[in-house]
């Protein structure tokens, strides 16, 4: 017994050690991103102050760009989300949207309302995907197409819309998404300012629960009604205006959402498209591109810009926001499982040596400690490992630092944006960003660390997110 005793208290030991260096690294880098975040997006501002739109829709170099947006059974939204993206402000700009064998009436609705027939094109399928059923079109509205084909799965469905683009660029767009009149303007101006190529450009999503939606444009924008919703306003304003942005900034950039963001088109053919072996398909594409690029020597850049807004629909349910957060937490360790070589390889400059170790330990690994921490010091308590005060007093920090962050995120959105103009909305924020911590974060920890157990248990299904259509 004394073995087995002394065998645990080591195990113990080294698991509290562990939790600490997660502590003071994870909220150390965190602390940097913020200030480095509050610069550049100062900044930013201040040069956008002297910018206008108009150069960019004038100018001849501005390239056309393909939106393609994947839907399976959203007949509650896709009305609404297509009708957006054809009002947006862009001078070349073509639609697909492609039906990935939905079982309600997404393409029925598709085609009514927009008056479409189905066609006979030429289809070149580059990448190889699930077979392709039918092409829908009105010829008033020669930049719109709509294409069924069977079930593949969104990265299949996206395969499609590349394999129909004949755009430099292309943006994938979540079909439960709304875009800002001159978002795709604004997400373009870093490609087309860059002296090097730019490969990939991200902008921000916010929580459109709550705001007003009317002839396809965000005309009043609210928070929405229910606690969970608004913990998720907060999550997306630290996630994006952290993260992201000293991704870009840094040019380490590891995450680029596919709920918006454009893509070169030939890099991402010459990379083989979108992977089918993880269930975050736009994480494992950026991961995948840095590898190509190291491979074969191009000097290319991503870049994430925070001004471009996609209103997408977040979860109004614990169950479907446990189906999302799983999924993203199983395709992280997927990604960085299937590109593990990237980890501390000078060949891959600051992805490998900061952005990918960053993600393992902090939002992969971290996860699974800090989980587990809530079950395993109370342990060591008991055993007389850890003086109870001081645990305490490290839990409250932990709590009260984690606050900060989101409280941080919410003063740089007002410093900056003010997307909620009205000072309730701010102390509603406010006042959801320090009480954050206390129950929502241990909820999504919850769902996170069921994620990677379902990656190391060998679970790949896709788990779909029902919407409830708040824009209709």
């Amino acid at each position: 017994m004394e073995v087995w005793r002394q065998i645990f208290i080591h195990g113990m030991n080294m698991f509290n050690l562990f939790i600490v260096s997660y502590f003071f690294i994870g909220n150390g880098v965190y602390t940097l991103l913020m200030v480095l975040s509050l610069g550049s997006v100062w900044l930013y501002n201040r040069r956008l102050a002297y910018q206008g739109m108009d150069e960019i829709r004038e100018s001849p170099v501005t390239p056309p760009v393909t939106i393609i947006i994947p839907a399976w059974n959203e007949e509650q939204i896709i009305l609404k989300t297509t009708e957006s993206i054809l009002q947006t402000d862009y001078p070349e700009l073509e639609v697909v949207v492609v039906d990935d064998g939905s079982s309600d009436r997404t393409l029925e609705r598709l085609v009514k309302r927009f008056q479409l027939v189905k066609m006979d094109l030429i289809y070149r399928a580059h990448i190889p995907t699930r077979e392709v059923r039918g092409f829908y079109m009105n010829p008033d509205r020669p930049n719109f197409l709509v294409v069924s084909k069977e079930n593949g799965g969104k990265p299949d469905a996206l395969n499609v819309g590349l394999n129909l683009c004949r755009t430099p660029y292309f943006c994938t767009l979540d079909a439960d998404s709304i875009l800002e009149n001159d978002a795709l303007l604004r997400l373009m101006r870093p490609v087309i300012r860059s002296p090097i190529n730019t490969v990939a450009s991200g902008g921000i999503v916010r929580v459109l629960n709550g705001c007003e939606v009317r002839d396809g444009r965000v005309v009043n924008i609210a928070l929405p009604k229910s606690r969970l919703e608004r913990f998720q306003v907060v999550e997306y304003l630290r996630s994006f205006l952290f993260g992201r942005k000293i991704g870009d900034l840094l040019g380490g950039t590891l995450i680029v959402s596919g709920a918006f963001a454009i893509f070169h088109r030939e890099t991402v053919l010459d990379v083989g498209g979108f992977a089918h072996d993880t269930v975050t398909e736009d994480m494992d594409l950026i991961v995948q591109i840095h590898h190509w690029a190291v491979k074969n020597r191009r000097h290319l850049t991503m870049s994430f810009t925070s001004d471009p807004v996609c209103w997408t629909e977040c979860p109004a349910t614990l169950k479907m926001l446990g189906k999302q957060r799983r999924r993203w937490q199983m395709g992280l360790c997927q990604t960085l499982w299937k590109h593990s070589e990237m980890l501390f390889n000078r060949r891959y400059g600051l992805v490998g040596n900061f952005s990918f170790p960053f993600h393992l330990y902090v939002e992969a690994l971290g996860a699974v400690a800090e989980f587990l921490g809530y079950f395993m010091v109370p342990l060591a308590i008991i055993f007389s490992m850890v003086p109870a005060t001081l645990y305490l007093l490290f839990v409250l920090l932990s709590l009260a630092y984690g606050g900060l962050l989101s409280v941080g995120a919410v003063l740089l959105e007002e410093l900056t944006y003010r997307r909620y103009p009205g000072y309730r909305d701010l102390a509603t924020l406010l006042w959801f960003a320090l009480i954050e911590s206390i129950g929502y974060r241990q909820l999504v920890l919850y769902y996170r660390f069921e994620g990677v157990v379902r990656f190391l248990t060998g679970f790949r299904r896709w788990e779909k997110v029902t919407h409830v259509g708040v824009a209709n």
